[in-house]
């Protein structure tokens, strides 16, 4: 008999979403682990789908603005989780073409940049292009500890990194 590789241990109560309007400012912070991991695992809404594969497209880079509107954005996809202080940044394919592979939000610093084929990505970035170039993703997520490819669909798939 095949047995499951992973154990689940269901708590009372456990399968409650937690909500925006349940939770306050300060309640962010006390989050557990597992209950921030559930809501990261959320399906994206089609408009950050949206917004985030925008990022190869027009004056973005140069337009200060436009970049906090979409970390704003960013901020507000899972409210509960302060994504700001957690996620390191974005990667995706870049279509601008030869010699550009992929571009980058890079939260930290609120930059918006392309890159030519072999440059390395900055600040942990690095470790999404592969997955970014040849997974089929919209965009991926990028936090210390993993990887969340985002499919056009929204559909998040958790790749572990070291």
């Amino acid at each position: 008999m095949p047995r499951p590789m992973i154990h689940r241990q269901e708590q009372a109560g456990s399968n409650q979403r937690l909500s925006s309007t349940s939770l306050t400012d300060k309640s962010r912070t006390n989050l557990s682990q597992l209950e921030q991991e559930r809501l990261l695992r959320h399906k994206r809404s089609a408009e950050y789908v949206r917004l985030l594969q925008g990022l190869d497209s027009g004056g973005h880079v140069q337009n200060r603005q436009t970049v906090e509107k979409i970390i704003q954005a960013i901020a507000q996809e899972i409210p509960e989780v302060n994504l700001p202080d957690i996620l390191l940044g974005v990667v995706s394919v870049c279509y601008l073409g030869h010699p550009y592979e992929v571009h980058t939000l890079d939260l930290t610093g609120g930059i918006i940049e392309h890159y030519k084929l072999g440059e390395t990505l900055p600040g942990g970035l690095e470790k999404a292009r592969s997955l970014a170039l040849h997974g089929g993703y919209a965009f991926i997520e990028v936090y210390a500890d993993c990887c969340r490819a985002v499919d056009e669909a929204g559909n998040v798939s958790v790749v572990h990194t070291s």
